[in-house]
């Protein structure tokens, strides 16, 4: 890491660290509880919390807004991890969810994202606080069983990382985390900020702060990117901002990949942290926003499945519901949903399918076909279509 590219001392500071093959690590400063704010920062904070508030809104749009909360994890858990590499798409995800079965990696670690982000919510559902804590918990689920196993799931690092070497040595690393030394007093600092009982900045702003310290502290060894977006969802819930987990802020991320770490870096380096947070503030934005929209068009397509399915003296609309959470599903699905018998289950798929409102994949007969609902797959990943 060249420590002369680290202009800004009062973010932190570039430190040898002395030895036999000395490198340069950086040593954060505290999160601040201070910020003289710019007028294009304002106006995009005032627009990321009017999007906040109508995703927050957005769950009267259906009758259950449970149904969306599934499919939108699925989507943010899809995105955070392509931008680590991963290659899986949402009807994979969907696929494997609804069939127990997947051979790809690349799935099973997004399963792990959706997992992780699952037990959060239920922590704190629970009563269990945000905290470090509750990181190493999600970290441990992300990691169990996947690629970068190996990697202390659950546990802080031990050793030194860093970041884009071309030879896989911290001395050529565009960025080096603080050493472990210097990373548990960063992570204390971390936690007694979020924790503070008064701020003096609003919620939003702390959150980008927060989500930029904990990429720069990097206290795992694999992992710290989905976690740290993880953070992003489940403090916004914490801070009663969102009801559910509907804000998958990741797909501005992931589409702004070298933008999103270009920011990070460049805080560490020259202190734009203006530039930083209005990146992050347009993403709360754009997806919030991208959000609502999707939910308005899932709404108008559930109540068109119930006019299709209108007059019919069966569960068929309890199906189509199921779709909203997942749009692949299977008569061994419907079974254990409804409580139904197979014959019963497969005729009721049978009447959506008629109704055009799902179309039957896969090899085989009875209970190992998959039934789609391509409309849902179309709206939340356009990319299916």
């Amino acid at each position: 890491m060249d420590p002369t590219k680290f202009v800004a001392t009062d973010w932190g500071r570039a430190v040898s660290t002395g030895g036999g093959a000395p490198y340069y690590a950086f040593v954060p400063a505290t999160v601040p509880k201070h910020l003289t704010l710019r007028p294009e920062t304002i106006m995009l904070l005032s627009e990321a919390d009017a999007s906040l508030g109508r995703l927050a809104g957005s769950g009267r749009l259906l009758p259950d807004p449970h149904l969306l909360v599934n499919a939108y994890i699925t989507r943010e858990a899809v995105a955070s991890s392509r931008i680590e590499g991963t290659q899986a798409s949402v009807t994979e995800v969907f696929d494997a969810a609804v069939t127990g079965r997947s051979t790809r990696q690349d799935v099973q670690e997004v399963r792990n994202y959706i997992s992780a982000l699952q037990h959060g919510i239920d922590r704190l559902a629970g009563g269990f606080p945000l905290s470090l804590r509750l990181m190493r918990e999600m970290h441990e689920i992300l990691l169990t069983g996947v690629r970068g196993q190996e990697r202390t799931p659950g546990d802080f690092r031990r050793s030194q990382n860093w970041i884009s070497s071309p030879d896989n040595r911290p001395a050529t690393a565009r960025f080096v985390p603080p050493t472990v030394e210097n990373m548990q007093p960063a992570l204390d600092d971390w936690e007694k900020y979020l924790h503070l009982s008064e701020h003096k900045l609003p919620m939003a702003i702390r959150c980008a702060l927060l989500h930029y310290q904990f990429e720069t502290i990097h206290p795992f060894l694999d992992g710290n990117g989905r976690i740290g977006r993880l953070f992003i969802i489940l403090y916004l819930m914490n801070e009663r901002r969102l009801p559910a987990p509907l804000l998958y802020i990741s797909n501005y991320f992931e589409q702004h990949k070298s933008e999103y770490y270009d920011r990070l870096q460049h805080l560490r380096e020259r202190g734009e942290i203006h530039e930083w947070l209005e990146f992050f503030l347009r993403a709360i934005h754009v997806q919030a926003m991208d959000s609502v929209a999707r939910a308005e068009l899932l709404a108008d397509l559930r109540e068109s499945y119930r006019t299709a399915l209108k007059g019919r003296r069966s569960r068929a609309i309890e199906v189509a519901d199921l779709l909203f959470a997942n749009p692949v599903i299977t008569v061994r699905a419907v079974q254990d949903r409804l409580a139904v018998s197979q014959p019963g289950a497969a005729n009721l798929l049978r009447t959506l399918s008629d109704a055009g409102i799902v179309h039957r994949i896969g090899e085989g007969s009875g209970t190992r076909h998959r039934w789609v609902a391509k409309s849902i797959l179309e709206i939340l990943d356009p990319s299916t279509g």
